[in-house]
């Protein structure tokens, strides 16, 4: 095939992410990018987050804009990050998903295949053809400086879902993680993460004092109480995130989705009720609650202890509170 007249095209990969399966598909991305066209591609084969982030910083600031995550939705957000980090403006730059990985949700949302034969091919005809999505992203951030802050453009969220990262985002797991992707396909891990969660959440409770929390909204109080989980979304996430229907990733809003602490005994139905998207339809009974946040978002503690918030897959530490808000649009490729 005659070679495509684009910019070089930056891959940044985890070389351990998702199923058992999905490990061996860093080796197909050059190959099948040049059966595409694309002879001017490089791939970055990173051990970490951290070294994604920083990787995908150097080459923003060395004049790319047009990067490519190959991994989960944690490589994906340190990809963001790193591009956050870089001091570029973010309208500037494009950004993709190739799915490799588990809870791959924006990936999925973009319509990009699971198969890599087939999402390279997706690829290249949307960057010949310049396809294209604007997407708002999102800072969350501690008014006491106790973290830095952080950016993600998926989903985030506190109380139990805050907590999933702590499951699922250690190099040891990553291995079960493979297996469980295996096995039970991309959401295996996620609803393990969450199990353990609640578990690990119900048994702090047992001994010491329940939070409560302030959840501020543009500004005003909305409402105040003891919540078993937080849910933000950026928009529709597809079928497995079924909430924020039809909301395009670039609205200029974003949604928050909380479920209130009825008991222990019925966080299992809630949890059942959220993900086959019937919540909505008795949200009195299972204690579910709808915000759309069109400036800030602040959910503040009475707990002085640190709490968890995930950021599209990865753990941020607060303390007191947590401001959310969007402060800018990225382009990703869309199929």
């Amino acid at each position: 095939m005659k070679e495509s007249k684009v910019e070089k095209i930056n891959v940044v990969a985890t070389t351990i992410s998702g199923s058992i399966k999905d490990w061996g598909k860093v080796k197909q991305i050059i190959p099948l990018f040049k059966e595409q066209g694309f002879g001017d591609v490089k791939l970055y084969e990173v051990g970490s987050h951290m070294e994604a982030r920083n990787k995908t910083c150097e080459l923003i600031q060395g004049g790319s804009r047009l990067v490519i995550s190959a991994g989960g939705s944690g490589t994906f957000n340190a990809v963001l990050e790193g591009c956050c980090d870089s001091g570029v403006a973010l309208n500037e730059i494009t950004l993709g998903f190739l799915r490799k990985g588990s809870a791959d949700l924006i990936g999925k949302a973009l319509g990009m295949p699971d198969d890599i034969t087939k999402a390279v091919k997706v690829f290249a005809d949307s960057i010949r053809s310049s396809k294209s999505v604007k997407c708002d992203v999102l800072r969350a951030d501690t008014s006491d400086n106790f973290s830095v802050p952080r950016h993600f453009v998926g989903y985030g969220g506190g109380e139990i879902f805050g907590e999933i990262p702590y499951f699922t985002e250690n190099r040891f797991i990553k291995y079960y993680k493979g297996v469980l992707g295996q096995l039970f396909g991309d959401l295996g891990p996620f609803f393990v993460g969450a199990s353990l969660s609640s578990l690990r959440k119900q048994l702090r409770e047992l001994f010491g004092r329940k939070r409560k929390w302030i959840i501020k909204v543009n500004g005003k109080v909305e409402a105040e109480g003891q919540y078993q989980a937080f849910i933000i979304v950026n928009g529709d996430l597809g079928k497995d995130m079924p909430l924020a229907k039809d909301v395009p990733l670039g609205s200029g809003d974003f949604y928050m989705f909380a479920l209130r602490d009825i008991g222990r005994f019925k966080l299992p139905g809630q949890f059942k009720e959220t993900w086959n998207a019937s919540i909505g339809n008795e949200p009195d009974k299972w204690g579910y609650e709808t915000y759309r946040v069109e400036t800030s978002l602040e959910l503040k503690s009475d707990n002085s202890k640190p709490f968890e918030v995930n950021i599209d897959g990865s753990t941020m530490f607060c303390k007191n509170c947590v401001t959310i808000e969007i402060i800018d649009q990225i382009n990703l490729i869309s199929s």
